[in-house]
């Protein structure tokens, strides 16, 4: 199965967390990348940029509308993305549980539907 974690964790800058905890926590999240890349399930890993400058859009009525910022007006924002390819929920979620980020966020874990490949939308198939 595919699974996308997505890590919800509170924004913070090198000024917020200190330079030392700021080292400290892309050492964790190297080191976490690298443990999921070397188990061969790795499919992808994205770091947003900030929520300020994120974009949302909506048209609940038919009319587009754009909103700076996030959908969600919450204290945590949706802050990077692991693409995984394991056996099973359980497998995905001993890889959650390893993100740096659990401690302070929290790690959504969904299982992948469809996907864009070769130029078609296709099940995906475990």
């Amino acid at each position: 199965m595919r699974y996308t974690l997505l890590l919800h964790y509170p924004e913070m800058t090198a000024d917020d967390m200190g330079p030392e905890a700021w080292a400290d926590g892309m050492r964790e999240f190297d080191e976490y990348a690298k443990a999921i890349d070397a188990a061969g399930v790795l499919r992808s890993a994205e770091v947003l940029q900030p929520s300020a400058v994120t974009t949302s859009v909506t048209a609940p009525d038919g009319t587009l509308r754009v909103q700076d910022g996030p959908f969600a007006d919450t204290e945590e924002q949706l802050g990077g993305t692991f693409v995984i390819e394991v056996d099973d929920l359980d497998a995905a979620i001993g890889w959650a549980a390893k993100a740096p980020s659990i401690g302070w966020g929290t790690v959504e874990i969904r299982p992948t539907a469809t996907r864009f490949v070769d130029g078609a939308w296709t099940p995906f198939a475990d």
